[in-house]
C-alpha cells in the first residue's frame, strides 16, 4: 500500500439548526440525491477498448503536425495514443480523488446544514468518480499515470488549508470549473464509446458541484471578509489557474517515451489542439470568479498575462 500523510487542520463545524435554510441549495441536495448512478451496472465494460486506435483525434496530440510527429513510426504513434490517453485519465483519477478528500472536509467544516447535506452527496459522487477512472485504466488501458506536479501541488495547498470557504474556492470554483470542462472536451472528441459514456454521466455531476461553490460562496465572500482576506483568495486564485494552466502539458509523458522534452512543453504550451482545450477551460472558471467579486483589476492584469481574461464575459456555471 503506497500512500502520503497530508498535514491537515481545520474546525469542525457542529451545527443544531438542522431547518432548511437555503432553498437553493436544498434543491440541489434533492437533484443530487434523485441523479445517483451506480458505476458497476450503468456503464457497458464488457467494451473492448484498444489503446493503440486512434480513441482521440490524433490532432489532439500536441506534438501533431510536427516533424517530431512526422518521423514516429506506426507503432511509436500507437504507443503514443496510448501513453497521452492514459496519461491524460490518470490526472483525472488523481484529480477525482482529491475531490474525494476536499468534499469529506467540507461536511465537517462548512457552518450550515444545507451544505453539509449537499456536501455528502458530493462526497458519493467523487468515490464513484475515483471507482469508475481507475476501472477503465486498470481495465482498458493497463497503464497509469502519477499524479503531475502541478496538479499535486494544488491539491496539497487546498487539502491542508484550515479555511472551509478556500477550499470551497479551490475545488468547487476553480479545480470542478476545469474538470467540467475537460470532460466536456473529451466526451466531445472521443471515438471510443465506452470513455464517452463515462466522461456523459460523470459532467452531470460535475456541473453540480461547481454550482455548489457558487451558490455557496456568493454572499460569504460579498459580506465576511475583510479588504487582507480577500486579498489573499485573489492572490490563491491566480496561483491556482497558473498551475492548472500548465497541468496539462504532458511533461511524464515525454520523459517517459524519451522525447525532447523541453522542445515538447514548448510544442504544447503553443499547439493549437492545447489552445482549444485551454479556451474550453477557463471560459468556464473566469465567468465565475467574476460573479463571486474576485475579478479586481489586479487579477485582470495576472488573467491577462496568461492569456484567459477575454473569457469575463461569459455565462456564470449553473446546475
Amino acid at each position: 500500500m503506497s500512500y502520503q500523510s497530508i498535514p491537515t487542520s481545520f474546525p469542525t463545524a457542529w451545527t443544531t439548526d438542522y431547518a432548511p435554510a437555503r432553498d437553493d441549495l436544498r434543491a440541489l441536495y434533492e437533484k443530487a440525491k434523485h441523479e445517483q448512478w451506480d458505476g458497476a451496472t450503468a456503464l457497458a465494460w464488457s467494451t473492448d477498448v484498444d489503446p493503440a486506435r486512434e480513441n482521440f483525434p490524433d490532432m489532439q496530440i500536441p506534438i501533431y503536425g510536427t516533424p517530431l510527429w512526422t518521423k514516429l513510426t506506426a507503432a511509436e504513434k500507437e504507443n503514443l495514443r496510448h501513453h497521452a490517453m492514459a496519461w491524460t485519465l490518470s490526472q483525472f483519477l488523481h484529480g477525482e480523488q482529491g475531490a474525494l478528500m476536499a468534499t469529506a472536509q467540507l461536511v465537517d467544516a462548512v457552518p450550515w446544514m444545507d451544505a453539509k447535506l449537499y456536501a455528502a452527496t458530493q462526497v458519493v459522487d467523487e468515490a464513484r468518480h475515483v471507482e469508475v477512472y481507475e476501472r477503465y485504466l486498470r481495465e482498458k488501458l493497463e497503464l497509469t499515470y502519477p499524479v503531475n506536479r502541478e496538479l499535486k501541488t494544488l491539491l496539497e495547498q487546498i487539502l491542508g488549508d484550515p479555511r472551509w470557504d478556500l477550499k470551497y474556492l479551490g475545488m468547487q470554483i476553480l479545480v470542478e470549473g476545469l474538470a467540467l470542462a475537460a470532460f466536456q472536451f473529451v466526451h466531445q472528441m472521443s471515438r471510443e464509446p465506452l470513455i464517452k459514456d463515462l466522461t456523459h454521466h460523470v459532467m452531470r455531476d460535475e456541473a453540480r458541484h461547481v454550482a455548489f461553490g457558487v451558490m455557496s460562496l456568493g454572499d460569504h465572500f460579498a459580506t465576511q471578509l475583510s479588504e487582507a482576506e480577500r486579498t489573499e483568495r485573489i492572490e490563491f486564485t491566480y496561483e491556482a489557474c497558473r498551475l492548472m494552466r500548465d497541468r496539462f502539458l504532458q511533461r511524464e509523458v515525454w520523459e517517459r517515451l524519451g522525447f525532447p522534452v523541453d522542445e515538447c512543453l514548448e510544442l504544447t504550451l503553443h499547439s493549437p489542439a492545447m489552445a482549444e482545450f485551454r479556451r474550453l477551460l477557463f471560459m468556464r472558471i473566469v465567468p465565475n470568479v467574476k460573479k463571486l467579486g474576485l475579478l479586481t483589476p489586479w487579477l485582470r492584469d495576472r488573467f491577462a498575462e496568461l492569456g484567459i481574461l477575454r473569457f469575463e464575459h461569459e455565462a456564470p456555471s449553473v446546475a
